[in-house]
């Protein structure tokens, strides 16, 4: 089944690009991306179902559970603000997340099935994985501004990319907006994780979430105070986000 949601990323991704490169607009990627979707939560209710409890017990559930959060808002955002260009820069990452789950491992074959289960780490876990989904696709907004800006400044404005790509306006609204709901989502997570039972490796975790959360606050009381211009804040989304992923093994 992994297989197969790897596959449906990779495919909404090339098609995708295909019609945009033709100066068209893929109608087929949502319904690719939607595929996806219903294979990665397949994936994540049969380990739910093995470990009895949230699916986050190894670096591949994680994986796993933030391309779905990836892909879910996704697919709320790109509908509301009608931004069809958005899943053929989403594909390629969720395509990167699955494959990186999909590495020896990165699954347990049988994972332990719990038979305690604490409701503030499953909650702290689960509010954490959810935000790099929202602050992801921030990222991928924000790539989106910046290959705008710079096909504005080229002058590039007859390539079919350029046809197709929303006003940097409306990408600069989402870019703010998601990183708005993922540090809500992160914050919910960070309370959730001082309130859990500690341990030595959760202890390690927390203060890794503690530094990305002071992270973004950083960035958005910057951008409320004085105002940042919408490139920089782009520019900022992405990178933040690939730090993340950097110290993504340190999330268990």
């Amino acid at each position: 089944m992994l297989v197969i949601a790897i596959i449906l990323a990779a495919v909404a991704a090339v098609q995708g690009a295909r019609y945009v490169r033709r100066g068209h607009k893929s109608q087929w990627t949502v319904l690719w991306m939607l595929f996806c979707f219903v294979a990665q939560l397949t994936i994540l209710s049969i380990r739910g179902e093995m470990r009895a409890s949230c699916p986050l017990g190894d670096t591949g559930e994680v994986l796993i559970f933030s391309a779905w959060s990836l892909t879910m808002f996704y697919m709320a955002v790109g509908s509301v603000y009608r931004l069809s260009l958005l899943g053929v820069f989403t594909a390629p990452l969720v395509c990167f997340l699955l494959s990186l789950a999909l590495m020896p491992g990165m699954l347990d074959a049988s994972p332990e099935r719990k038979t305690v289960v604490d409701g503030w780490r499953e909650s702290h876990a689960a509010f954490s994985v959810l935000a790099y989904g929202a602050l992801g696709l921030a990222a991928v907004a924000g790539v989106m501004f910046i290959v705008l800006n710079r096909q504005l400044k080229d002058a590039h404005m007859s390539t079919g990319l350029f046809a197709n790509l929303p006003p940097a306006r409306d990408l600069s609204k989402v870019v703010g907006r998601l990183l708005l709901l993922g540090f809500a989502l992160l914050t919910l997570g960070l309370i959730c994780g001082l309130v859990m039972e500690k341990t030595g490796a959760a202890n390690k975790h927390l203060y890794v979430a503690l530094g990305q959360w002071a992270a973004y606050a950083v960035l958005l009381i910057l951008k409320w105070w004085r105002g940042m211009p919408p490139g920089k804040l782009a520019m900022a989304a992405v990178l933040l986000f690939v730090l993340s992923l950097m110290i993504f093994p340190l999330i268990n």
